[in-house]
């Protein structure tokens, strides 16, 4: 541990230039996933630009509580049922899932498929439920 140190003291700029390198190489992979934004922002979308939110969460917790009149397609099914989501193809689409961290992915998905209007929500559904926002449950 003492020489790996040593190393980093002594070559700090390669050093820095790794963490550059790092953070830009995120920052590009999150880019190409869709913005993200907020649940007030998404809901501001979604009612002026008549997008749609679209869960990516599996079925069960899909029936415990989603937002009223959005999509279920889980993030494993998506490759497979992208034709659903044709008529969003130039309206706004939020990906909804459990924390915020799986959209990322299917983001990817719907970008090389060709929609270009895709939005990562931030904090996923335990953001929403946070903010007290609304849902609905199947029985």
């Amino acid at each position: 541990m003492a020489l790996f140190l040593e190393f980093l003291a002594q070559e700090w700029i390669l050093t820095l230039a790794l963490l550059v390198v790092i953070v830009m190489l995120v920052l590009h992979e999150a880019r190409k996933s869709g913005p993200s934004v907020s649940p007030q922002q998404a809901i501001g979308l979604i009612n002026s630009e008549h997008g749609v939110f679209l869960d990516l969460r599996d079925a069960a917790d899909f029936k415990q509580g989603h937002i009223v009149e959005a999509l279920h397609i889980p993030a494993a099914k998506l490759q497979a049922r992208i034709a659903e989501l044709e008529k969003y193809r130039d309206r706004p689409i939020v990906l909804v899932c459990k924390m915020g961290q799986q959209s990322g992915a299917a983001g990817k998905q719907l970008k090389a498929a060709g929609f270009s209007r895709v939005y990562k929500m931030t904090g996923g559904m335990m953001e929403w439920g946070n903010l007290q926002l609304p849902t609905v449950s199947k029985s």
